[in-house]
């Protein structure tokens, strides 16, 4: 029987066949000027695939701002819903490109339903929520009824002088 020392990176490192596989791309393009395989085949097989929006929630003093990147996607494929307090934003992205060159022909069409839902505070005015859509990204303002708005206590602050005085007079017991 061969003994063998233990190696403590031996088997530790993630097999990432896909990292191998674009890296033998490149490298055969860089050397061929065209691509190893043709773009179809190097696909992930779309039900592999998921696409959600990216989502980025900010708090400011008087409204949550919610934005959604959505490039791509029409404006009348978006829909917006708020139930109890969870807001969801779903749809349709539909893309198709074509590419015609000498000797190659490349046509591709993409379609599929996206959502995400996000649960907000139950101290939102509903009546005030506003949407808007502008070049791929969208905002939807969310107010914060009046009541749950930060307020602003002033602090009186005593000088160390006064406060030394007080200090003697509990002491001896003047005033």
């Amino acid at each position: 029987m061969t003994m063998e020392r233990r190696n403590p990176q031996k088997g530790l490192t993630v097999r990432q066949p896909d990292r191998a596989m674009e890296e033998v791309g490149r490298y055969f393009e860089d050397v061929f000027g065209r691509p190893f395989l043709p773009a179809a085949w190097s696909r992930v097989p779309t039900e592999d695939l998921v696409w959600a929006p990216s989502i980025e929630v900010i708090e400011k003093e008087d409204k949550f701002l919610v934005k959604a990147e959505l490039p791509g996607v029409k404006e009348e494929d978006i829909n917006i819903s708020l139930s109890g307090n969870v807001l969801t934003i779903d749809g349709e992205k539909k893309t198709e490109s074509e590419e015609r060159t000498k000797g190659y022909y490349y046509t591709e069409s993409s379609y599929g339903s996206f959502s995400r839902s996000m649960a907000i505070p139950s101290t939102i005015d509903v009546g005030k929520i506003e949407a808007n859509y502008d070049k791929g990204v969208l905002q939807i303002t969310l107010p914060k009824t009046p009541e749950v708005k930060p307020k602003k206590i002033k602090l009186a602050v005593t000088k160390k002088e006064e406060t030394a005085s007080r200090k003697k007079e509990n002491m001896t017991g003047k005033k």
